[in-house]
């Protein structure tokens, strides 16, 4: 597996740890549908919660609304709803990011909830 898989995997661990941490209950991990993966489908207070986590080193950051693309977000819903479905499940449904930024040999988690809509 290349350095940055590895990474992405290492923080989506330390992103499900930053959850359950916060009171989350974590209902899927790489949840796929057609084109689309969702890193993390959690739950918390009866809103269905779907994460999208980005892993970066210091110094490769950027805006959230540059690293999710509408395209990115489409897919997100897409993948959401038929899991909403599948689940036959009648929650709020809510997009957050999670970023796990390594600094030398630190992390910096920075959770975003509500972080775009999808109309």
């Amino acid at each position: 597996m290349a350095n940055h898989n590895k990474f992405g995997k290492l923080g989506e661990k330390m992103a499900k740890e930053h959850l359950l941490a916060s009171g989350y209950e974590i209902c899927a991990q790489n949840y796929r549908f057609q084109k689309a993966e969702v890193d993390i489908i959690a739950l918390k207070r009866d809103v269905l919660v779907i994460v999208e986590v980005k892993s970066r080193n210091k110094g490769f950051l950027e805006d959230i609304s540059e690293v999710i693309h509408p395209k990115k977000v489409k897919l997100l819903a897409l993948a959401a709803n038929q899991y909403v479905e599948e689940n036959d499940l009648d929650l709020e449904v809510r997009f957050d990011v999670i970023t796990v930024i390594k600094n030398r040999e630190k992390f910096e988690i920075e959770h975003f909830e509500n972080a775009f809509y999808f109309f």
